[in-house]
């Protein structure tokens, strides 16, 4: 067992109540959210910051879900979330391969048109009459298809993949295996970590689709949810909104009620993705793959 001195166990008490300290403030608002979103009309109207409401209420919540629209919204946005997902890993890993390969010709040419991107960018009204000449617009491909794959997400795949072992190459060129089994079948299992790390990016991303689902998206049935829930909110300030979707019989609580559940509705669902990737951000799968 190893003695610390008086200095080493002040260090440490300090960094733990540090640490402590600045993790409460963290989640500080996330319980004032919660709170607010279950709270009673009356006890928000009455008490202008909640941590412990009195009596909980679902007030906020069922004005949200007076329509179906929300429910139908929320399909759309886990579908463009699941599908765009899916397109962000895929084209992504089958750019990075061969970028990866010292063998591709022109790899560092087209490197550098990729990292030219990140620097310029042809702007919004560019990206608007490229997407309408492709006739995407009122589209889930015009959710999907210009972010297919990110730059800096694509650089740092290519990185990773340079680094695997060419002695897992060979061997699998030997047994027969082609360069797309290669990469389905040796490259891509190896690269769970990363390739779980920007999934979450990529999920959290389309997720959060709002801006461009207004650009290109006209007709209200097709929202993701992030747009109607905006719409929410307009709606709860008294703002210009279309309410036609919701229950005109139906009396509206508190706009900072509403405020809160509509931030819980749009934040829980990819928060609960979280764990199932988490495991494998750390997760060593190179470690044994390669005996010298």
């Amino acid at each position: 067992m190893i003695h610390k001195s008086l200095g080493s166990r002040i260090f440490d008490g300090f960094n733990y109540t540090f640490l402590l300290v600045f993790a409460l403030v963290t989640l500080l608002p996330f319980v004032y959210i919660l709170s607010v979103s279950f709270a009673e009309p009356a006890e928000v109207l009455k008490r202008g910051f909640i941590l412990f409401p009195t009596s909980f209420s679902l007030e906020g919540y069922r004005y949200i879900f007076s329509t179906q629209t929300i429910v139908n919204s929320l399909f759309v946005t886990i579908g463009i979330t699941v599908v765009g997902t899916f397109i962000n890993l895929l084209f992504t890993s089958l750019l990075a391969y061969p970028l990866s390969r010292s063998d591709f010709a022109g790899r560092k040419l087209f490197m550098m048109m990729i990292v030219f991107t990140m620097l310029f960018h042809g702007g919004i009204l560019p990206t608007f009459l490229v997407v309408k000449a492709l006739g995407m617009l009122n589209s889930y491909w015009s959710l999907l298809i210009p972010n297919a794959i990110s730059a800096f997400n694509l650089i740092v795949v290519v990185s990773f993949f340079r680094q695997l072992p060419e002695g897992l190459e060979e061997a699998a060129k030997i047994d027969g295996c082609s360069d797309v089994g290669l990469l389905f079948r040796i490259v891509l299992p190896l690269s769970a970590p990363v390739l779980a790390t920007f999934a979450l990016f990529y999920a959290v991303g389309h997720w959060n689709t709002f801006f461009n689902a207004i650009m290109y998206i006209n007709d209200s049935k097709m929202w993701p949810i992030q747009v109607w829930l905006r719409q929410i909110v307009i709606l709860s300030q008294g703002g210009i909104g279309d309410s036609t979707q919701f229950d005109q019989n139906y009396i509206a609580p508190p706009s900072q009620i509403i405020k809160m559940a509509v931030i819980v509705i749009s934040t829980v669902p990819i928060l609960i993705v979280y764990p199932f990737l988490q495991k494998h951000f750390a997760k060593g799968v190179m470690l044994g793959s390669v005996k010298g």
